[in-house]
């Protein structure tokens, strides 16, 4: 079994007609893993499911609900924190799309508050978030320094007393990674959402999806990030997404999400051989929820890590992890 029985539920709920109560339990199960139990429960909507199923979805419209909210509230309290430094604040991701009523915000569950900034104002930013509550998660002086030289953002900060996680972000790959999007773009477009709280432009939200897919990262729920840039290619005028992605350095990326994203959710596609061993990876998943192809999985673990930094970098990198007692999940 993969997680094709939960993408088949995402790309035509009538296809839950024919399920019976391990088909049920194993859907639940993938759903839950890949955190998209609340997408899920928003496209079976009016859907005749069995009765010990309804309270499950209903919980979890209700989880997503409340994420949402508790989101928006974060992110109006960022505003309020920047405001005085004369700091807009550009929503990234899931807040994003919540706080604009996007199809991609429906159900989906909401971790961090990830906001982008310039980098030249990163640490007045850090501090005006401090002095409004937040402080330094990373006590590790190897894990601090590590962010603050070759990340794409300041290490994380947690609100003393709403205990919610912010990362604040100045571009949207690590500075080691081969694509160098043009972040200043990214913030020069960005579109009003309401109240002092912004967002990328539709072809930036694309674009910063599948960066974070694609070109960074190890796909480790990457079946929620396809399901995003589906929803948001709706939005998006084509030829300004080609002309978008190769200003940003990742239109290979942005072409192969496209296809991607068809031949999983969509119509269908053609897939590269490349192709094909993405879609494995993203869907390697058995009827408990649990990642199965382990040898596979550990393959882009590798991959994200030379993705993100030169190899003696890399090696260096892994070895300090290593004797710190890291072990890849």
């Amino acid at each position: 079994m993969s997680a094709m029985l939960l993408v088949a539920a995402l790309r035509d709920p009538a296809t839950v007609a024919g399920l019976d109560a391990a088909g049920w339990n194993s859907l639940i199960a993938m759903a839950r893993a890949e955190r998209l139990i609340g997408t899920l429960a928003f496209r079976l909507e009016g859907r005749a499911v069995p009765d010990a199923v309804r309270p499950i979805l209903t919980d979890a419209k209700a989880d997503a609900a409340r994420e949402a909210r508790q989101a928006i509230w974060e992110a109006d309290r960022a505003r309020a924190a920047l405001a005085p430094i004369g700091l807009p604040v550009i929503l990234l991701k899931g807040t994003a799309y919540a706080a604009a009523g996007l199809p991609a915000g429906q159900g989906r569950f909401i971790g961090d508050l990830d906001i982008l900034v310039p980098r030249d104002r990163i640490d007045a930013a850090a501090d005006a978030l401090i002095a409004a509550g937040w402080e330094w998660v990373k006590e590790d002086p190897y894990d601090d320094a590590y962010y603050r030289q070759w990340m794409h953002e300041l290490p994380p900060m947690i609100h003393a007393e709403r205990d919610r996680m912010i990362d604040v972000h100045h571009t949207v790959l690590p500075l080691t990674a081969r694509p160098t999007p043009d972040a200043a773009a990214m913030m020069a477009d960005a579109v009003l959402i309401t109240d002092g709280l912004y967002m990328l432009c539709a072809e930036d939200r694309v674009c910063h999806a599948v960066a974070h897919l694609l070109a960074d990262g190890d796909l480790q729920g990457g079946l929620r990030n396809l399901w995003d840039i589906h929803t948001l290619l709706a939005d998006v005028d084509p030829q300004a997404l080609e002309a978008r992605a190769a200003r940003h350095g990742i239109l290979p990326h942005v072409r192969q999400a496209q296809r991607l994203a068809a031949a999983i959710y969509g119509a269908g596609g053609r897939l590269t051989l490349w192709d094909r061993l993405v879609r494995a990876r993203l869907l390697a998943r058995n009827g408990w929820g649990q990642e199965t192809r382990k040898a596979l999985v550990f393959a882009f673990f590798v991959r994200s890590h030379w993705l993100r930094m030169p190899p003696l970098m890399l090696a260096r990198h892994l070895l300090t992890k290593w004797r710190k007692g890291h072990r890849p999940q």
